[in-house]
Order: structure tokens, then sequence, then C-alpha cells
């Protein structure tokens, strides 16, 4: 690999090209190492494959209601009633009465049907505004994952950063997880991907090795299937995955291992 090459993959326009933050010129230059060289590709071809494994566990839907209370309200027009101009007559005069009686009557009824609608307004504004609330909370909190995703998406492409996947033995043929370990930055993650169901009494729970210990990480959990953070242990020489009592044990039960694996070791 030539130095040219290096310098740019030292760079951080192919990951912002991944996520489309790059200006036209600097999208043509990304595209055009891309094309003509291959150690560029293999790198492009990474970084996607990083982004989806992130994206996958962050995905929000989009909310609906919102939409439909604003149509609705739109909807809801308010009639008009048009009263007729009473024309002079040579009638009796009872009749004037009873003309004036009814047109009270209508009044007293538009009057109550208007009060009602503008309450009826009143109530469904107010659901707008609170959602609009709701929504802009939602922003916040979506901003913040935004953060979180990016953060994940760089300590995935970090160049210190070691995979391993982690496959169960005969007791759990079905378990997988992957553990993303960066012990330059001194951040580890994992992925669930899958995890054997276990009796309610029962859990799965993550150790590291260290000088003949075992060191609790926390429990796994197949329903939180998210990349998730957990605890940095300087110089482990492994990580074992064990069934413990629910809530966790403060002592790794090795007799009930269901997976393990050694980590590179670092001089």
């Amino acid at each position: 690999m030539n130095d040219k090459i290096t310098t740019f993959l030292n760079s951080d326009l192919l990951e912002k090209y991944t996520i489309g933050e790059t200006s036209s010129k600097e999208t043509e230059l990304v595209e055009n190492y891309i094309s003509k060289f291959p150690e560029v590709e293999h790198a492009y071809n990474k970084l996607q494959y990083n982004l989806e494994i992130i994206s996958k566990y962050h995905a929000v839907e989009a909310p609906t209601s919102i939409l439909n209370n604003v149509l609705n309200t739109i909807d809801n027009e308010n009639p008009v009633i048009k009263l007729q101009p009473q024309l002079h007559t040579t009638k009796p005069s009872y009749r004037f009465t009873v003309a004036a009686s009814i047109v009270a009557a209508l009044f007293a009824c538009a009057s109550v049907f208007f009060y009602t609608k503008n309450l009826d307004l009143k109530r469904e504004n107010q659901v707008v505004v609170d959602e609009i609330f709701d929504l802009r909370s939602d922003i916040q909190q979506n901003n913040q994952r935004l953060d979180d995703i990016m953060s994940q998406f760089k300590q995935l492409n970090n160049t210190e950063t070691e995979r391993y996947i982690i496959k169960g033995n005969n007791r759990a043929k079905n378990l997988k997880t992957v553990a993303y370990i960066n012990p330059k930055e001194k951040t580890s993650m994992i992925d669930v991907v899958s995890l054997p169901e276990l009796p309610k009494e029962q859990c799965y729970q993550i150790w590291a090795e260290l000088n003949g210990k075992m060191v609790n990480l926390g429990i796994l959990d197949e329903t939180d299937k998210q990349l998730q953070s957990i605890p940095y242990t300087e110089n482990a020489l492994g990580l074992n995955i064990t069934i413990e009592p629910k809530g966790g044990n403060t002592n790794a039960s090795l007799e009930n291992s269901v997976a393990e694996i050694a980590l590179k070791s670092r001089d």
C-alpha cells in the first residue's frame, strides 16, 4: 500500500462519505479512490457493513398519531346557520311573537352548539400542543441516539478494535455473540445475536478471565438486542459465558460454561 492510499485511509473522508457528510469535491475524490484502489474499496465496504450492524439496532418508527389529529382538527368545520330576514306582514301580532320565540330558540341552540364545538376544539388543540412537546422530546432523544450511534460507528471502524465471535458449545449450540474490544481506547462492546431460551430462574452471564479469576461483565439478555457497552478489563486473557441463577452471580459457575474464547495477547 503506497503512502498516498495510507494518507487517504487515515483521514476521515471515507467515514464522512459513508454517512453523507462530504462536499461535492470530497465526494468526487472519494469515489475516484474507491474506483481506482481495491484497498480503499475494501475499507469502504467494511464501513458500510459496520454501519448496517449499528443501524439495525436503532431503528425508530416515525409517530403517525400527530398527523391524524391535525387532519381531524382541520376537518371539523363549524357549520353556519343562516337566519332569513323577517318580512313585513299584515298577519296578526301573535304570529310575530311565535316567530320571535322560534328565532330565540334557534339562537340559543346555536349558542350552545358553538360553545360545545369551541370546547372540543380547545381540547383538540391542547392534544396537538402536548404531542408537539412530546415530538420535541423525541427529537432530543433521537439526537442523543444519533450521537451514540456515531460513537459506536467510530469504535467499530477504529483500526485498533478487535472483533471476536463467541459461539456456544454443545450445551448451547445456538448461542452467538460478537465482542468488539479496543485495548488502545480501552472500550468493549458486545452484540447479542442469539441466545438459547433458559428457564425463568436462570440467566446468561459474561465474564472476563484475569489472573486466574473471573471478572463479572454483566448479564446477557436476548430481548435487549442492541450493540451495548460492557466494562473493559485490562490484560484480560479471555471471555466466558456461563449459566447462572436469575439476577446473576458474584462468582462464575464454570461448570455451567456454555461459551468461551481467548483474547489476543498484547505485549
